[in-house]
């Protein structure tokens, strides 16, 4: 923690610090500010007595809280002389980087600290650290909110999970937001010896919004003050991490550091306990916060101040597990080698772009894991029982039912893979109207398609969910495209969630499930991402959905799809001037040289002179682009890549007798490109098409099953056709 520098002379001891604090014990790097070698005062004691504000009841406890600490003190200080002489015996750890003050520049506080539990395996240093359990469970914490937070936090993890060889708790103070993506990610992440728990940042509010804060994390940069209220009374020990950080090294070996404390942890932790933390800090930062005024540290100014007033409470080791990259740090200092590192710190505002001899390995590093497969870190911790979980035990039980030397084993095995999935990847906002018409255009996407998103985002104005099929790096390389993107970046509305790939196959429906599923309108149109709505199209299904009461009607509004083999097209403006186009030949009914039945039942001959709405009957292989209520039918997961997957949701609905309605004055146009993997494997793959067949037939059979009589027509439709 950085405290507030005055004066001419600044200097900086970056060192790891131990905390003993009630109910739990608390590692974080602290980074404190010092002048003449001595911590600075936040502000001058003498004057808070005489403060107003400064009650008697306060200077009470204040006196009862100084009595309490002097009776433990004596205790820490024979602590404190254990912790000497356990390090006096390892005498590579007297090295110069360990509790030496640094000179540093005049700067604006961006060296924060890390709050974290880490502990490296590439460094002679620590080859006599205490040894973790086998399968002893390490506890993390982590306060995240947002949406760039969350993107931070995969990262984090992932550098963690890469090195750790125990099981992991994460501890997650998280907002609405970051606890929907994270609760997802983790779910579908399935990673063994892994549990999740999280923690409502939104309750924790009240306790800290009464302290006046300048920094840029805004209020929960402050939660980390009030841990020991939120995170279970029986849990003594938690290592805090801050989401911008890169680990190095096994996070047991921070994790060990508490070893040091055998035989006195408990002793120390049950006086503390009755020395009450949240009365301790409370204090402190009413003190403090009379001549500050307000924090520009958030939690670390009033750490600063709490650990002014009681050292005790720290224990210091080197700052290699904190190597900050801030401007104003020199944390070259710190290590004498690359290898020597165990946790990097991003804090600088630049991040990436921070000046440091030795930034292009701190980069590549974070790089790596920024880009790393995650599915590879599901590996299973030999010798360590996992936690039961019904999810994963589904799972398997699922697959083991499936017959291996089947030919389309492959196909059906793709049904019941659990992609890993990040929500909303970018900033999203939606402002609902007061109406309740609002329309989403639902569509999903691999990396070939991206070139789509910004002709998309100017022909439709509305909400926007998309599901992203990418790799970890793609994923990255998508991230950049999208903020390099003047059109993207406006807009706030679209949802962009990564599924991440795995498997051979294409998950079409299962990314349009996805897309559906997080959608903030009551209703949706289903689109694809090659296809351009026409100019006001959002605008139409707004008053369309009152016309034709879709909120109290099961129907499905159909819009007519055309196509183009023109990769340049002057988008029609009209109907009228579509109709010309199709007339001189530039537009097509779509798919009408390859596949006809498609889209025929939509009637285009009626279409062309309608001016009011008009229904069709469904008939086998319609596959029409519809406006539905989000609560319709989810696609169905055994249709993956090329084939039947919008036929059988077009069949579904309309074995729920849904009505279908043609919309007059509507119409998207496909636009030209390469053919896909999976039609070229299609058209290709003999025993694919053997496969789809099969599964097309055994689709109608848990339609008959699930509809009964009425679902017998879509198998007299099939074989008539």
């Amino acid at each position: 923690m950085l405290g507030i520098c005055r004066g001419r002379r600044k200097f900086l001891a970056a060192s790891l610090t131990v905390l003993f604090i009630p109910a739990v014990t608390w590692i974080y790097l602290f980074a404190g500010s010092f002048e003449d070698g001595k911590p600075v005062s936040l502000s001058p004691l003498e004057s808070q007595a005489h403060s107003p504000r400064y009650t008697a009841s306060s200077q009470r406890e204040r006196e009862s809280l100084e009595v309490r600490m002097r009776e433990v003190e004596e205790e820490n200080r024979v602590l404190r002389k254990q912790l000497s002489l356990a390090q006096s015996r390892n005498p590579s750890h007297r090295r110069g980087n360990h509790s030496k003050t640094y000179s540093m520049e005049e700067g604006t506080g961006d060296s924060e600290n890390l709050r974290a539990g880490i502990v490296a395996g590439n460094s002679s240093e620590c080859g006599q650290q205490p040894a973790v359990e086998k399968c002893e469970t390490i506890h993390v914490a982590i306060v995240c909110a947002g949406y760039n937070a969350s993107r931070d936090v995969v990262t984090l993890v992932k550098s963690v999970l890469f090195h750790r060889r125990n099981p992991l708790h994460f501890h997650l103070i998280a907002d609405a937001i970051a606890k929907q993506i994270l609760a997802t990610l983790f779910q579908t992440w399935m990673v063994p010896a892994v549990r999740v728990d999280f923690y409502d940042a939104d309750e924790l509010k009240s306790e800290v919004s009464w302290i006046p804060n300048k920094h840029y994390s805004g209020i929960y940069g402050l939660m980390k003050l009030v841990l020991t209220k939120t995170l279970p009374a029986n849990m003594e020990r938690v290592i805090v991490l801050d989401t911008d950080i890169t680990f190095a090294t096994d996070i047991a070996e921070l994790w060990a550091v508490f070893h040091k404390f055998k035989g006195v942890i408990l002793l120390l932790l049950d006086k503390l306990r009755k020395m009450k933390w949240e009365q301790m800090w409370r204090l402190t930062a009413e003190r403090e916060l009379m001549s500050m005024l307000s924090t520009s540290l958030a939690d670390q100014d009033i750490f600063n101040a709490v650990i002014k007033q009681n050292p005790f409470l720290v224990y210091q080791l080197p700052c290699f597990w904190n190597v900050q990259l801030s401007d104003h740090t020199r944390s070259e200092q710190c290590y004498r080698d690359v290898s020597d590192l165990k946790v990097i710190h991003w804090n600088s505002p630049k991040k990436l772009r921070v000046k440091n001899k030795h930034v292009e390995f701190f980069r590549n590093l974070y790089l790596t894991f920024l880009e790393y497969d995650g599915n590879l870190l599901r590996r299973e911790l030999f010798g360590c029982p996992s936690e039961a979980d019904v999810n994963s035990e589904n799972l398997q039980k699922q697959l083991s039912e499936l017959d291996e030397d089947d030919l389309c084993y492959e196909f059906r095995r793709e049904r019941f893979t659990v992609h890993r999935t990040h929500l909303y990847f970018l900033h999203y906002e939606y402002e609902p109207t007061s109406d309740n018409t609002d329309v989403t255009l639902v569509a999903q996407l691999s990396m070939d398609r991206l070139q789509m998103l910004e002709a998309i985002c100017k022909h439709w104005e509305g909400p926007i969910s998309l599901a992203l099929y990418l790799s970890d790096a793609e994923a990255q390389q998508f991230l950049r495209y999208a903020q390099g993107s003047e059109v993207l970046m406006s807009r706030h509305n679209v949802g962009y969630h990564i599924v991440y790939k795995e498997g051979q196959f294409y998950p079409v429906n299962l990314l349009r499930n996805v897309a559906m599923k997080h959608i903030s309108t009551p209703y949706m149109f289903l689109s694809d991402i090659d296809f351009l709505p026409m100019y006001g199209l959002c605008e139409y299904l707004r008053k369309s959905v009152i016309q034709l009461d879709l909120a109290n009607t099961k129907k499905a509004l159909i819009v007519p799809a055309f196509e183009t083999l023109r990769y340049r097209l002057s988008f029609p403006k009209s109907k009228a001037e579509l109709l010309s186009m199709l007339d001189m030949g530039t537009l097509f009914t779509f798919r009408y040289h390859v596949w006809t039945k498609g889209h025929a039942p939509t009637n285009f001959a009626k279409w062309r002179t309608a001016t009011t709405p008009y229904r069709v009957e469904w008939e086998a292989d319609f596959e029409p682009y519809v406006v539905v209520r989000r609560d319709c039918p989810e696609y169905d997961r055994r249709f993956v890549g090329f084939g039947w997957n919008k036929v059988a949701h077009i069949m579904e609905l309309d074995a729920q007798e849904y009505e279908f309605t043609v919309l007059p004055n509507a119409y998207m146009i496909h636009m030209p490109h390469a053919p896909s993997f999976d039609i070229t494997k299609f058209r290709s793959n003999k025993q694919y098409r053997i496969c789809l067949k099969t599964l097309k037939e055994e689709f109608q059979q848990d339609m008959s099953r699930r509809y009964g009589f009425a679902a017998l027509k879509y198998l007299t439709a099939e074989n008539n056709s």
